[in-house]
């Protein structure tokens, strides 16, 4: 019997922001391959005109791995005939009013043939700059917002933020929504407006100044991190994505409208088919850096649960998500996607798995010899990290600048350049301190009450899992996601 989603998904025209992005792909490919009469999906991408959005879909999109599951089924010339009457790609930026489309009649045609905005566009930079990520993760949501509002036969947006929007604090985080202004500092009130304007005016002076682009760029992702540790949030990325939720939230009026919170997004667990990633994401750099004999101590608690989630299980989630809500005037859910309360993972089981993997099957050097690694020092608290980086690295550090003063010939820029990666290393310690020691649970009473929905009904098929509880977490480290990573980012 064929699932209640695929049905769904059915003669739907779909507006999909944040095209060529990684969980855009996994989604256009999830509906092409299992509803292939879908009408049509308009995919807004980065581009100065069609043409060139053209040909971002073609390379970044349709010709990469990903598709190789629809290339073998259908063939390459059957593919490029279905990409070419079901997509439209759409040259747009979501930080401009009316998403950027400049043309009129295509404008047009899309308010009146979408269904569903899915909105996944985001910049994902810890200390992006401040305009940057007001333009894209709260301004850019509003004006998703607005254009789904105008779409005549508009049955949903669905907003795709991250469950990390709760901040630092520890315990259960429910599935709630921000209310406007809402602020996790406890005693500062947040005007998005009042960030807009000081966000504006900083940069003004800035370009008045006899500054280059590199200061403006650094001051003002300078200036993010501040507003977010003012109002509560540790990171410019997160404290964006919060105001985006409270301004789609506030403004949505009657537009059925869910919000997607995922966790930590990983490879596929096992569609189009296990492995597939693209770029290192969340924990990958930390997997990579210990593969490559890198990283010899680290900041964090072995007992820290990692909330880790395949990126097909969110993407099914959205779907499901979608088909359950479509056309519900009114109303606003929220949906953690992730695992924490469900089957949680520790950083100590993550570290054994990687230790155990490379071990057994090393990384390649480039003169050809495997890479020996060894387990590692982890350190659980800040202070502890500090005293170790400072006795190991900061005292040879300043013998070896005492020689150099010394003896400049002798040691060249040695010094200058373990400098450069000591400090390197503290400001991305100082980026990822709030996950690597975070000790929250995401709750997922509304995902989980929609999985039990579902299957209660019996349309809960393969094709659409997203319960945590199915993964074995060291099986799907060891022998999908570590060796995805090893072929499809550093492609050994």
């Amino acid at each position: 019997m064929e699932s209640n989603c695929v049905q769904f998904l059915g003669n739907k025209t779909i507006l999909i922001t944040g095209a060529p992005g990684f969980l855009a792909k996994v989604l256009v490919e999830k509906i092409l391959r299992l509803q292939p009469n879908v009408k049509k999906m308009y995919l807004l991408l980065r581009a100065a005109d069609t043409k060139a959005a053209m040909q971002r879909l073609r390379s970044e999109v349709v010709e990469i791995n990903l598709f190789k599951v629809l290339r073998n089924d259908l063939g390459e010339e059957n593919l490029n005939d279905l990409v070419r009457e079901k997509i439209v790609p759409v040259p747009g930026d979501i930080s401009i009013h009316n998403l950027g489309v400049k043309d009129s009649d295509l404008l047009q045609r899309m308010w009146s043939e979408i269904d569903i905005v899915i909105n996944i566009a985001a910049t994902t930079n810890f200390d992006e700059r401040y305009d940057i990520g007001l333009g894209i993760n709260t301004f850019g949501a509003l004006n998703v917002l607005n254009f789904a509002k105008k779409c005549v036969k508009g049955q949903l947006l669905l907003h795709v933020s991250t469950a990390y929007v709760c901040g630092e604090n520890s315990g259960l985080f429910l599935e709630k929504p921000f209310t406007m202004g809402q602020t996790l500092s406890g005693d500062t009130k947040l005007d998005i407006n009042v960030e807009f304007e000081l966000m504006k005016q900083k940069l003004k002076e800035l370009q008045h100044q006899d500054f280059s682009e590199q200061e403006i760029s650094q001051s003002m992702k300078d200036l993010g991190m501040a507003r977010a540790k003012v109002h509560g949030w540790p990171n410019t990325y997160v404290f964006t994505k919060a105001m985006g939720e409270m301004l789609v939230g506030k403004y949505r009026e009657n537009l059925p409208l869910v919000i997607v919170r995922p966790t930590m997004i990983t490879s596929t667990l096992a569609e189009p088919f296990p492995g597939w990633i693209e770029g290192l994401r969340t924990i990958d750099s930390v997997i990579v850096a210990y593969g490559k004999g890198r990283l010899k101590c680290f900041l964090a608690d072995p007992n820290t649960v990692f909330d880790l989630i395949p990126a097909d299980m969110v993407v099914n989630a959205m779907i499901a998500t979608a088909t359950a809500h479509s056309g519900e005037t009114g109303i606003q859910t929220i949906y953690h996607v992730g695992s924490s309360f469900q089957n949680p993972v520790t950083f100590g089981q993550l570290h054994e798995t990687a230790a155990r993997y490379f071990t057994k099957k090393p990384l390649v050097a480039r003169n050809g010899s495997p890479i020996i690694v060894t387990k590692g020092t982890l350190l659980s608290t800040m202070g502890q990290f500090s005293l170790y980086i400072t006795l190991r690295y900061k005292l040879p550090l300043l013998i070896l600048r005492l020689m150099n003063i010394i003896y400049p010939w002798s040691q060249g820029d040695k010094y200058n350049d373990d400098s450069r990666k000591i400090k390197l290393a503290m400001r991305l310690v100082d980026l990822y301190q709030p996950y690597l020691l975070f000790k929250g649970i995401f709750d997922d009473l509304n995902t989980e009450s929609l999985r039990r929905r579902r299957q209660s009904i019996k349309e809960l098929d393969g094709s659409f899992e997203f319960d945590p509880k199915s993964i074995n977490w060291d099986d799907y480290m060891e022998n999908t996601h570590i060796p995805g990573l090893i072929t499809h980012v550093l492609k050994q």
